[in-house]
């Protein structure tokens, strides 16, 4: 996987940007606080994902003043070239094309270009609640394998759904209401119990990759554990029907995987609440550097590594470390101070004035 070319047009602070990285190696990006490099790397993961990986809403993603924006890349993936571009509309519809020729889906879009993120908010994986970990799981699913994209979709179709029929039942299990919810139990044990079996195949594979890239950033061994935790036991059938009085009572669904959690831990302890602070930002990284692992393994090459100013909040030995265990590949990184030591950049580009000066 390889960018050629970057474009964007009334994306964030950009009336207009372009950026051409190293094909291979690292490109670094350097810039004060507040010139818009993040907005290069969150232009280039929108293709991706058609989301911003810092959680914004398209709204945001609309230069002040604007009514679109447009991102564009030239790619390069298994031999083809690829163009992909978006149009984020902030009234109407968002338009997304590959080669000229629109989508008609979003998930159409998945697989087209695959990028790793790596940035300061990678702490609250450790330190945050049990939803960010889901949804490392779950992205790390669809970058390796798209298909996953409609099952997960089907999840969140379901509990909708269901959610809506428990909180339009007052608290009162009507003999309609439970004959409508055995309906919507029997789709939630296939969607969920389908997405939690590929959780945990997909942990299986973080784990070993996982421990190996916290032993490198740490620069120290470590028995680091990484393991899924259901929020029922047995068959989710019969966790739905022990439950549906709670549910009912509470107007939400309390068990499924929209509850599950993946555990992790360093010397047997949990890190949210033992680990140091920089045991925890270690083990971020390290489960940023074992997804990307395992997505360069199911696609058979590696996804464009994108770091966002992380080196700002490691100590040096964990940034030297970090950089000399990159990973292989064409990545991109961003700092607002000097070029960090063993950082061997293939290319340096300045941000300045909200221009990108290549």
């Amino acid at each position: 996987m390889r960018v050629n070319r970057l474009w964007l047009t009334d994306f964030r602070s950009y009336a207009s940007a372009e950026l051409a990285p190293a094909p291979d190696g690292l490109t670094v990006v350097v810039g004060a606080n507040g010139q818009g490099k993040t907005n290069l790397l969150e232009g280039l993961a929108y293709l991706a994902s058609l989301s911003s990986f810092r959680g914004a809403p398209k709204e945001a993603l609309v230069r002040h003043g604007a009514q679109q924006a447009v991102v564009r890349a030239e790619a390069d993936r298994d031999g083809r070239s690829l163009l992909l571009e978006a149009e984020i509309a902030l009234v109407g519809r968002d338009r997304t094309m590959v080669n000229r020729q629109p989508l008609k889906r979003a998930r159409d879009l998945l697989g087209a270009l695959r990028v790793s993120v790596f940035s300061p908010d990678d702490l609250d994986l450790v330190k945050g609640g049990p939803s960010s970990r889901r949804r490392y799981l779950d992205a790390t699913l669809v970058a390796g394998h798209p298909r996953n994209d409609a099952l997960l979709g089907e999840l969140d179709r379901v509990l909708r759904q269901r959610n809506a029929l428990l909180k339009q039942s007052g608290g009162r299990l009507t003999a309609e209401i439970e004959s409508t919810l055995d309906v919507w139990d029997a789709k939630l044990t296939e969607a969920g119990s389908a997405v939690a079996a590929a959780r945990e195949e997909l942990v299986g594979w973080l784990e070993p990759e996982v421990a190996k890239a916290y032993d490198h950033v740490a620069h120290t061994a470590a028995d680091v554990g990484v393991a899924y935790r259901r929020s029922w036991e047995g068959p989710l059938a019969e966790a739905l029907a022990a439950g549906r009085s709670d549910d009912v009572r509470r107007g939400l669904s309390l068990v499924g995987p929209h509850r599950d959690d993946l555990e992790l831990s360093i010397g047997g302890l949990p890190s949210r609440t033992h680990a140091s602070q920089g045991e925890q930002r270690s083990l971020a990284l390290a489960l940023r550097l074992g997804a990307h692992g395992v997505i360069t393994e199911a696609a058979g090459s590696p996804p464009v590594l994108l770091l966002d100013d992380v080196f700002s909040e490691l100590d040096p030995e964990r940034s030297a470390a970090l950089l000399a265990h990159l990973p292989a590949g064409q990545a991109i990184l961003t700092t607002a101070g000097a070029v960090p030591d063993g950082a061997h950049a293939a290319l340096l580009v300045r941000v300045a004035g909200g221009q990108v000066l290549q």
